[in-house]
């Protein structure tokens, strides 16, 4: 891919420039909030650069979303039918046209999957949308919201329109503004709009800019149309990078990928839970799956940064499901080490659990669960399988309580 491209990009009929994306920032800055751009000295020293996190998770609606839809309104407003606006979305872009139709006084009809949060619906609806549940994935809600269009709405595309593009781009006027001198911007990748709008803004303030994207491996539509050079569609499979799970990438959106996003790179579930976690320890922040992707590129080492290369990993949303979130943090514990289950062979006899647990004690773990297991059949009738999970300081300590248990003469399996 080229490593950089003009100020503005066509196709067909379509160009966004800085131009529009200025007018874009002008528009709805009363509406949105320029957030944060935070220095992680932790992060900064385990990845050995100079690393800044946008803190779109503070956005109004808790997303990026919000700037795309406040400025397709606010700039259609006069050509908006009486029927209002209607999108299609599994939460964000949802929540982000709500808001944006309320505060423009204008009705907005949101089509969900039927399988969309809960609580991204409820909340969809507390900013004033209603919602209709149809459709099993976004693709099929969206061909239900074009069809709603034709009776009188304007349809409002998540990703695939110049002015949601636009408004997408103002988070990185505010980067260049705060940060003049950034190196590497690293942003998440779902249909494309975020990264679109963003790279023809770097592209135009700081050209020698390095653009990332990153998409989760299991939905990689944007790599996989970078490899054959055309959109595909995709089997994407589930992810808790809900966000970005985006089977198919925008039309217009691609080109602007294609021709001045230096590299997109995939990340695998098990490294977005642990970057998860890791933001919610060291920086108090909770991110979405897909607002987590760009520090887990940095984790997986999918990305590899310059020594004090001043880098922003943009963190696109907060809106993590509270069911979902236990089970994230779980997943990143195991992960990263924190959590070590294993089975262990003991003979059934006093004293010999006790043993155990105080072979453990010794190495400093934690016992979360414990559980005897003398049921299974290929034991012995006076041997016993204990399953333990324990808690650890890392990867190093687990190493440590294994090596220290086999050398005590215990048999054990790590789960």
């Amino acid at each position: 891919m080229a490593k950089a491209g003009p100020a503005g990009t066509t196709r067909g009929s379509i160009m966004i420039t800085l131009d529009d994306i200025q007018a874009a920032a002008d528009r709805i800055q009363k509406d949105i909030l320029a957030t944060p751009l935070i220095f992680s000295p932790a992060l900064s020293r385990m990845f050995g650069a100079e690393i800044h996190l946008k803190m779109e998770n503070l956005q109004k609606t808790g997303s990026f979303k919000a700037r795309g839809a406040m400025n397709l309104i606010k700039a259609s407003c006069d050509r908006i039918p009486k029927g209002g606006v209607v999108a299609a979305s599994a939460g964000n872009h949802a929540q982000g046209v709500a808001l944006a139709a309320r505060q423009a006084g204008i009705p907005a009809t949101i089509v969900m999957p039927v399988g969309a949060s809960i609580s991204k619906q409820e909340a969809t609806r507390s900013y004033g949308g209603t919602v209709l549940l149809e459709g099993q994935t976004v693709s099929e809600s969206l061909a239900v919201a074009e069809k709603l269009a034709r009776d009188g709405r304007t349809f409002i595309h998540p990703f695939d329109d110049p002015l949601i593009m636009a408004g997408q781009g103002t988070v990185a006027l505010e980067i260049v503004e705060t940060l003049p001198d950034v190196d590497r911007v690293i942003i998440p990748v779902g249909g494309g709009g975020v990264i679109a709008g963003m790279a023809v803004a770097l592209r135009a303030r700081r050209p020698g800019v390095r653009i990332t994207g990153v998409q989760a491996a299991v939905c990689p539509s944007a790599v996989a149309a970078i490899q054959k050079g055309a959109i595909v569609e995709i089997s994407g499979a589930t992810s808790i990078a809900d966000g970005i799970a985006v089977r198919q990438t925008g039309t217009a959106p691609f080109e602007i990928i294609r021709d001045q996003v230096d590299n997109v790179v995939t990340v695998e579930e098990e490294h977005i839970a642990a970057a998860i976690l890791l933001l919610m320890e060291r920086k108090k922040i909770v991110a979405e799956g897909a607002g987590a992707v760009a520090l887990a590129a940095l984790m997986s080492r999918a990305v590899q940064l310059h020594p004090g290369e001043k880098t922003v990993l943009l963190i696109s949303g907060g809106n993590l499901d509270s069911p979902l979130l236990g089970r994230i943090i779980r997943k990143g514990l195991i992960q990263s080490g924190r959590i070590l289950r294993v089975n262990v062979m003991l003979a059934d006899e006093p004293g010999v659990l006790a043993g155990l647990l105080n072979c453990i004690a010794e190495r400093q773990a934690n016992v979360l669960h414990i559980h005897h297991n003398r049921s299974r059949r290929d034991f012995p009738v006076n041997m016993t399988a204990v399953e333990l999970e324990l808690e650890t300081r890392g990867e190093s300590h687990v190493e440590e309580i294994e090596r220290s248990l086999r050398e005590a003469g215990y048999t054990l399996t790590v789960c």
